[in-house]
């Protein structure tokens, strides 16, 4: 299996983190790696500040608000498109808020990576057809399914 991971940063307000985007790489790649997802895939991301998110979220969403992170899938039940040069499975976009992220880092009392690293994984989940928007069990497997991932990248959360 190879990810491509294209990484894009349309923000200028905040210096990415060092080390930002091979995290965000191997996040995808941890992720496809623990749902057993066989396949070549591509993944684009793109790093936005909260005035882009908020507008894309209005548009795509009718949700006039800014937000941590938004996923566009560009298949579902396990069925995407074939990039016709690569033979990849383009799975789609995410699109993160960097000022979302360190907001949320510093609320919850971790590291802007492991914030990043969680952001990417919830997302590429979407990506596969995870969802949580209804609460209940679909929550449940999809936060464990994101603490799994973030325990093999090395940034479980620390429970005292």
């Amino acid at each position: 299996m190879s990810v491509k991971v294209n990484i894009v940063s349309k923000q200028k307000r905040v210096k990415l983190p060092t080390g930002a985007r091979l995290l965000i790489r191997k996040a995808c790649t941890a992720t496809l790696k623990l749902e057993g997802f066989e396949d070549s895939a591509e993944v684009d991301v793109t790093i936005v500040n909260d005035d882009e998110i908020k507008e894309m979220n209005t548009k795509f969403r009718n949700i006039d608000t800014a937000t941590d992170v938004l996923s566009f899938p560009l298949g579902s039940d396990g069925d995407f498109d074939t990039n016709p040069e690569t033979g990849a499975k383009m799975l789609g976009d995410i699109v993160i808020s960097i000022d979302h992220a360190f907001s949320q880092a510093e609320l919850y009392g971790h590291t802007i990576e492991r914030e990043i690293a969680f952001l990417t994984v919830h997302s590429m989940l979407h990506l596969l057809g995870y969802d949580h928007e209804n609460g209940g069990l679909e929550q449940t497997v999809m936060r464990e399914k994101e603490e799994n991932v973030l325990s093999a990248l090395g940034l479980a959360i620390n429970k005292v």
